[in-house]
């Protein structure tokens, strides 16, 4: 693999890492304001929404990799 190939799979994970971890805390901190009450499930079509915004991101991001100079 070639160095830039590595740096980008290194880059992408560490901040793909970060934004979960920081959507964890956020889902986690909104649940507990609320002590009296059990952090809710997700139900299916909030899962659906949250998906195809994830997709939209993943595109947006493939496509500054194919933008020419």
């Amino acid at each position: 693999m070639s160095g830039w190939k590595t740096r980008t799979y290194v880059i992408g994970g560490v901040i793909g890492l970060a934004v979960g971890i920081l959507a964890a805390y956020f889902y986690a901190r909104a649940a507990e304001e609320n002590p009296e009450l059990r952090p809710a499930r997700i139900k299916t079509m909030d899962a659906m929404k949250l998906a195809v915004a994830l997709l939209a991101i993943v595109r947006q991001v493939t496509d500054l990799g194919t933008q020419r100079d």
